[in-house]
């Protein structure tokens, strides 16, 4: 009689041939690029084939025989890369949202849900794979719901890191302001004036279903001096360091919208995984974020005048501080990350993001980084996604011209794959 645990030997590697044969045995699709750009080392592979499996890279070779009854993408007109990552969005904000009554008054969560997944498709679209959401910007953890609503496959969208509402404190930034105080109109962000109070919010915000934690370091544009460019300090760095710890607690980490001054440097300090915005830091700020390996998310366009009712003395200043402090962010060895405030303007145009960074000085190649594996590694999803080596998700998109040489290409997206499926193709 064959002893049990020599049966148990015998049936797992069975079972293992199995279900390598049945990988092997899954439709396979081969995507034809013309031009296959390798955001890491920098290289363009001519006529690459990218094989796909299940939603995987299989792999990419040139002049690999391909698999019998795999489907083509001919994609040989195009240069392909991988899928970009916008690591600063608002998937529940639109412009109008920044103007006049806000939305908490005039639109109902479930309206902003419909205007999230419509947002959401949009910058799929435009080549964003993945997005990190910072912020439901007072729809409450309707995030949740269209990150959640995406990875079911029930809408189209890119792969979602969501954070819910915001710390910050009374009378800060993401306060209602200028409303009658008689009325009950809910603050779009979670108001946290003790240490106590902070740390129960990033609990509250963890069971809620957040992947990240999002906390306002600094005040809001109308407490920025207007003569000496100094941001309002919200929070002390041991207020923000209980933040920091709670939230590795619960292994999530911690982005902190901070303009500069003293509350970035508090930030910072405290071990912030990522400071955004940035356009006021200072050098002191700027050496801090490299000792301490902090991602800078700089949001660049965003702030750039686009209407005459925006364009003021003050905010030509700011515009103007904002490149000297990337300038010098680039040449102090700054770990910078894409993103770009999306919601702010108009959803699926983030590309605009990309020329702004090359205009103050960046290479189109750390630009198409910034937005590949510099933001897998700051998602902490570097063995998932950022390049297509063998074995990650499938996630490619290919543009009309080289990115390389004319970085506006990446505003020309006419074939989008993420985890495998097809979200864009080009007209036959």
């Amino acid at each position: 009689m064959i002893p049990k645990s020599a049966i148990r030997l015998l049936i797992v590697p069975l079972a293992l041939s199995a279900a390598s044969l049945a990988a092997a045995e899954a439709p396979a699709t081969a995507l034809r690029c013309g031009h296959l750009l390798d955001p890491a080392s920098g290289r363009t592979t001519e006529n690459a084939v990218v094989l796909v499996r299940e939603g995987r890279i299989e792999s990419v070779a040139v002049g690999t025989p391909l698999p019998a009854g795999a489907k083509v993408a001919d994609l040989s007109r195009y240069y392909c890369l991988p899928g970009l990552i916008d690591s600063h969005t608002h998937v529940l904000l639109q412009p109008e949202d920044e103007r006049g009554v806000p939305p908490v008054i005039t639109k109902s969560q479930a309206f902003r849900v419909v205007q999230g997944v419509a947002a959401a498709r949009r910058d799929l679209e435009a080549g964003f794979t993945t997005l990190r959401d910072l912020d439901s910007e007072g729809a409450g953890f309707a995030d949740v719901a269209v990150r959640d609503g995406i990875e079911k496959g029930i809408v189209p969208g890119p792969r979602l890191l969501v954070s819910g509402n915001p710390l910050t404190i009374t009378g800060g930034a993401m306060n209602n302001n200028g409303l009658n105080p008689d009325l009950p109109v809910p603050d779009p962000s979670a108001l946290t004036d003790s240490r106590e109070a902070m740390v129960a919010e990033v609990r509250r915000e963890v069971k809620s279903g957040v992947d990240w934690i999002k906390v306002y370091a600094t005040g809001p544009m109308r407490y920025v001096d207007p003569v000496t460019l100094e941001p309002m300090s919200q929070f002390s760095e041991e207020d923000l360091r209980a933040v920091v710890e709670e939230a590795k607690r619960w292994h999530r980490d911690v982005a902190a919208h901070a303009y500069g001054g003293a509350g970035a440097k508090n930030a910072i300090r405290a071990g912030v995984r990522s400071l955004e915005h940035g356009m006021m830091l200072d050098d002191e700020g700027l050496k801090l974020l490299v000792e301490r390996g902090t991602w800078w998310c700089p949001t660049l366009a965003v702030y750039v005048p686009a209407t005459k009712e925006d364009d003021t003395p003050l905010r030509r200043r700011i515009v103007a501080r904002h490149k000297e402090v990337f300038q010098k962010a680039m040449q102090m060895g700054v770990k910078i990350v894409f993103g770009t405030d999306a919601g702010a303007f108009e959803h699926g145009t983030q590309a605009r993001e990309f020329v702004r960074m090359v205009d103050y000085g960046m290479s189109p190649l750390e630009a198409i980084r910034s937005a590949t594996v510099r933001g897998a590694e700051l998602l902490r999803l570097d063995k998932e996604i950022g390049t297509l080596d063998p074995g990650k998700a499938a996630d490619v998109i290919a543009v009309e011209g080289d990115p390389l040489h004319d970085i506006g290409a990446l505003s020309h997206v006419v074939f989008v794959m993420k985890g495998g499926q097809v979200y864009k193709s080009p007209a036959r």
